[in-house]
């Protein structure tokens, strides 16, 4: 079921990273996942999604990979749009946000997500959806922090335990509205403040992001250890 808002809610998913910490032969959105590649499935979630209008996903020029499972998504009801990405996230999302304003009104909203994060539950976006689209500064998932938390030195000896309860691990999505995460992210790169997320350039200009709770499956691919626990993940999903 569809949840009614005047504004649209597109997706927008940078993908052009080569995901070092994999040690794969091949970027690791287009490793292999339950039959399908990590980005197919991360995609998926949001074209199977009522409330999301479109996608925009960016890749890096002349992707190959991209090329090869391309077509799935030429001929869906739903747009799937594409822009090169950029060599730090920030660019990608920046050259995404700027194609987007060329298709929708700057008070429409885009909820960045990352393509290693497969395991994203419709609840979650319900949640995003229904918790921040009457806000004006948007928000993102995240966990509390469960574990106790250490800040050590350089030479990795403990100096502190950190109070941990109002301490939050941030996830995606991250969902803004179009025109204030452009304006965000362009004044964070004229300061050299290349942003590792959307809600820390949004930070830079004042405003207090709302935290949504997410769930704890919602895990990006990292590690070889990831891809596994996302395998069984999707196992689960199908009952197998």
């Amino acid at each position: 079921m569809s949840i009614t808002h005047n504004k649209a809610f597109w997706a927008v998913i940078p993908a052009a990273g080569v995901g070092k910490r994999m040690g794969a032969h091949i970027p690791k959105q287009y490793l292999p996942l339950a039959g399908k590649t990590v980005l197919e499935q991360t995609l998926d979630v949001f074209v199977l999604h009522p409330d999301i209008s479109g996608i925009i996903l960016a890749v890096t020029e002349n992707d190959p990979y991209w090329q090869e499972i391309s077509s799935r998504y030429q001929e869906l009801a739903k747009p799937v749009l594409q822009v090169a990405g950029g060599r730090e996230r920030c660019f990608s999302v920046l050259n995404a946000l700027t194609e987007l304003q060329i298709h929708i009104d700057s008070d429409n909203w885009v909820l960045v997500h990352d393509a290693a994060r497969p395991c994203l539950l419709k609840s979650d976006i319900d949640s995003l959806i229904k918790q921040l689209a009457h806000t004006e500064q948007g928000g993102l998932l995240g966990l509390p922090m469960a574990d106790t938390v250490k800040r050590c030195n350089a030479d990795n000896e403990v100096l502190q335990t950190v109070d941990r309860s109002e301490l939050w691990r941030a996830l995606t999505p991250q969902m803004f509205p179009l025109g204030l995460l452009k304006i965000a992210l362009e004044q964070a790169i004229q300061n050299n403040a290349l942003v590792t997320d959307e809600a820390s350039a949004i930070e830079l200009q004042g405003l207090k992001p709302l935290m949504v709770e997410g769930q704890p499956g919602n895990i990006k691919i990292t590690h070889p250890a990831d891809l596994q626990l996302a395998e069984q993940f999707f196992l689960h999903q199908t009952g197998e």
